[in-house]
């Protein structure tokens, strides 16, 4: 049966560069070629929500469970490089954050990751752009199953959302899910996702931080 649009799925993936070096990959034997500090592990996501790269999603939709190589150009894959992206910072804006800029170096820039690019005097040159932008990518897939149980699907929606993988539990029509008190707001803002795809109300429960969660922030 054709993959559609919303249908939830497990695969393995490698994704390389043109000239064959891997950038991202959950299969243990491509993983030890690299180095990624990446453990391997299923990676299950739902077709035509934005929860892989656009080109790969696009390709499946309508394609059946089995292998493929998708060739992607820049375009479809992590887009061109673009100039307005490489920007000049002042060297104190590191300086107010006790930070040593250095050529190669990659930074967190509220949410934005950039790569040093030159250090000279007071200025510092860096890029916004994707590290893969601007170059052509292949992706080996093997579309392992079509995934039908409704906990996984919304584990693996949660986890992608959130980064955090959050207890639930199905009560009729709705999910119950408990959050943190301090996420709870901003998981709420999801709650016309989470009906959109499984037709289910979501109900935030707020809770306390764990003894275990709150020392391993401290530390």
């Amino acid at each position: 049966m054709a993959l559609k649009k919303k249908d939830f799925i497990e695969i393995e993936f490698t994704g390389k560069i043109k000239n064959g070096e891997i950038f991202d990959s959950n299969i243990k034997e491509d993983l030890e070629k690299t180095n990624l500090n990446v453990t391997p592990k299923p990676f299950v996501f739902c077709l035509g929500e934005g929860m892989f790269i656009k080109g790969v999603d696009d390709f499946l939709i309508g394609k059946e469970i089995g292998k493929y190589n998708i060739e992607l150009s820049p375009e479809n894959a992590f887009g061109k490089r673009e100039s307005r992206l490489v920007q000049i910072m002042p060297t104190k804006v590191f300086n107010e954050q006790k930070i040593n800029p250095f050529p190669g170096a990659m930074f967190n820039f509220d949410g934005r990751i950039a790569k040093v690019l030159t250090v000279s005097g007071g200025r510092v040159i860096v890029d916004f752009n994707n590290p893969l932008a601007g170059k052509e990518v292949i992706y080996n897939l093997n579309v392992l199953r079509k995934i039908e149980e409704v906990n996984k699907k919304i584990k693996a929606l949660t986890e992608f959302l959130f980064k955090k993988d959050f207890n639930f539990k199905l009560e009729e029509k709705k999910i119950v899910m408990e959050v943190e008190k301090e996420m709870a707001k901003f998981v709420e803002l999801f709650k016309d996702k989470y009906q959109e795809i499984f037709n289910l109300e979501l109900e935030v429960k707020e809770i306390e931080k764990s003894k275990e969660e709150t020392e391993k922030e401290i530390n």
